[in-house]
């Protein structure tokens, strides 16, 4: 215990948004400062098991590496796919903060989908104790996305928010520091993805990556049917001849790539408003419902709920980084973080 006092007098505390997509690092009176997508390379031998590289360097590599390397994501919808590489993962991170320090025992607020079951509960916990945390707290990926966003959370008074992030999309309505109704589904940013290869695939016959589809996704992916068409250059493998392809995609074929998980996104919304209580709806029609997430920068999301709600509409500023801002707030505030967390 003494040990673990002594080494955590000289950590500092950190927030990391554990993302199926991407990792966010907030350290206590510095902010964001570290911010890498959730990918882990490895070397494949089973007698040497070894990580080779995490972060931007291990996605350069993702579908170019040899049979004797993996690149692996070890997030999937939001939870964790495999304990050992996030352990891994997390251990690079927070000793990447600390200027790679051997001996740190940090505190430790990480973020975790809503709908999670005790056993994925536990899983977070324990890699962060075996990357080196002193304490772990979790804090509710909505609950921290409307702190980022700026909502009055502690107050009486129904606020709405909407995280779309790589591999969940998170509704929820909170009140008095707690949620009061939430709705997860499995459904974001990697699923548009893979919505668009399987488009792509099947009306020209072109396979594409998971990247190839998320800057399509970018460039020219909407929710709300476009006025004005935009066109885009991709290249992948011709399936039809076996040799590399290039076509030209247009905003309104990724439209209709992007209708099935839209309407999931839209359904869960509709099904959180209808279960909210009366008194919270009322607050909800007079401030709106927030998008938060890197899903809320789809273009025409917000134009798409409105028409459905009736309601208004705001995307945060900086959604991609809510949840670690939000996350930070708890944790540089003590009685603010025994109130929205769990201790673990």
């Amino acid at each position: 215990m003494f040990l673990d006092w002594l080494l955590g007098r000289f950590s500092t505390d950190l927030a990391i948004d554990l993302g199926t997509a991407n990792t966010l690092v907030f350290v206590q009176g510095q902010g964001i400062v570290l911010e890498e997508p959730s990918v882990v390379a490895i070397n494949k031998d089973p007698h040497n098991r070894t990580v080779l590289a995490v972060g931007s360097e291990a996605r350069e590599m993702l579908g170019k590496v040899p049979g004797s390397i993996e690149t692996a994501r070890p997030m999937m919808d939001g939870v964790i796919a495999d304990l050992d590489v996030t352990e891994a993962m997390l251990r690079h991170f927070i000793r990447k903060v600390h200027g790679r320090k051997t001996f740190v025992r940090p505190r430790v607020v990480i973020c975790i989908p809503f709908g999670i079951t005790e056993v994925e509960r536990r899983a977070v916990r324990d890699s962060a104790r075996a990357a080196g945390a002193r304490e772990v707290y979790l804090i509710q990926e909505p609950m921290a996305a409307a702190l980022g966003a700026g909502l009055p959370v502690t107050d009486p008074r129904g606020n709405m928010i909407v995280d779309i992030g790589g591999g969940t999309t998170e509704v929820a309505v909170i009140s008095l520091g707690g949620i009061v109704f939430s709705r997860s589904v499995r459904v974001g940013g990697d699923r548009m993805d893979q919505a668009v290869i399987d488009y792509i695939r099947r009306e020209h016959s072109l396979l594409i990556g998971s990247r190839s589809a998320e800057r399509v996704k970018i460039q020219v992916g909407c929710a709300h049917p476009p006025t004005q068409g935009r066109e885009m250059v991709v290249k992948g493998r011709d399936l039809k001849r076996g040799i590399p392809g290039t076509i030209t995609v247009d905003s309104r074929e990724i439209y209709v790539a992007l209708r099935d998980p839209v309407a999931e996104i839209v359904g869960t919304v509709r099904y959180t408003l209808e279960n909210t209580p009366p008194e919270l709806a009322a607050d909800i029609m007079e401030q709106g419902i927030i998008l938060a997430g890197g899903g809320a920068l789809l273009e025409g999301l917000d134009e798409c709920l409105r028409e459905v709600t009736g309601l208004p509409v705001i995307v945060a500023p900086d959604p991609l980084l809510c949840v670690a801002r939000g996350s930070g707030a708890a944790l540089e505030s003590l009685d603010l973080l025994r109130r929205v967390t769990e201790p673990a």
